[in-house]
């Protein structure tokens, strides 16, 4: 069954319990915990209490893989990466999502696979390895990842398609996971409008249905399918003046996807309460 999370960088710049209630008010059947600077962030103990107070199970752990996270945990990728998936399996959550590296972390991307297949099996927790995009400066292409962008040309045993980063990679993400095939494990909902080469210059994290992404079809495939991973909330609501509205925002994204996972069916027993009702209303009954 697909379970449907919030990443707590969905309501960013506000503070991690913010993620944890208002993923709980909007519904949702878990948490992606995006590690950050905020130490609550890290630290086992304070998750639990989060996780406990607000019946948030935690699905997934992000590794500090922004350049805005370059010192959490040190500067050895390779450590923090250890740290993300031994934080997932003290929390007995599936996933630790991670970046393809940097192209300057050249021994830690010289044996990328290697370092993700060990300490997957070391741990029991699912890498997966997320869909990136090209860098452009002043129009000029830049090598930003090592080996690259793409996961689909990785051997990697389990991936992260994020709709948004294939928006501005210019690729479609029905193909790429087509492509990934049993790969792909986890899935960051979100939408894009556009790529680099359209003039496209933010990561957008749109919500789902408000970009050019086949994010329906996408979720469709993967529900009739029998899929059995995460699919989880990473869109920005940076825009959003206050909780309400913040909140509006997570229970559209939440209703879409489950518009599109969990589709409403009409079973014998609901068939028959139906004909029940309409037969009340003949009249001479």
């Amino acid at each position: 069954m697909i379970r449907l999370g919030l990443s707590t960088s969905s309501v960013y710049p506000l503070d991690i319990e913010s993620g944890f209630r208002l993923a709980q008010q909007a519904g949702f059947d878990g948490i992606e915990v995006m590690v950050t600077r905020d130490k609550r962030t890290q630290n086992l103990t304070s998750l639990r209490e989060l996780s406990d107070r607000y019946s948030m199970p935690i699905l997934s752990i992000h590794a500090p893989v922004l350049l805005l996270t370059h010192f959490v945990w040190g500067t050895d990728p390779q450590r923090k990466l250890e740290r993300t998936a031994e934080l997932a399996q003290a929390l007995t959550a599936k996933t630790a999502v991670v970046h393809p590296p940097f192209r300057w972390q050249s021994d830690y991307a010289d044996h990328f696979m290697e370092i993700v297949a060990q300490i997957s099996d070391t741990t029991g927790v699912e890498i997966a390895v997320e869909n990136m995009f090209p860098w452009k400066v002043k129009g000029t292409s830049v090598k930003a990842y090592s080996p690259g962008w793409d996961v689909t040309q990785f051997e990697c045993a389990a991936t992260t398609l994020d709709f948004s980063h294939a928006a501005l990679a210019g690729q479609d993400a029905f193909d790429v996971m087509t492509r990934l095939g049993p790969r792909l494990r986890h899935v960051h909902l979100c939408d894009g409008s556009g790529s680099l080469d359209e003039g496209k210059v933010f990561d957008e994290h749109l919500l789902p249905g408000h970009g050019g992404q086949p994010v329906a079809a996408v979720l469709r495939a993967l529900a009739t399918s029998g899929w059995s991973g995460s699919v989880v909330a990473e869109i920005n609501t940076r825009k959003a003046k206050t909780d309400d509205e913040r909140l509006a925002l997570l229970i559209e994204t939440r209703e879409f996807a489950q518009a599109h996972i969990h589709p409403i069916t009409t079973t014998p027993s609901r068939i028959h309460r139906r004909m029940r009702r309409l037969a009340d209303l003949i009249p001479g009954r």
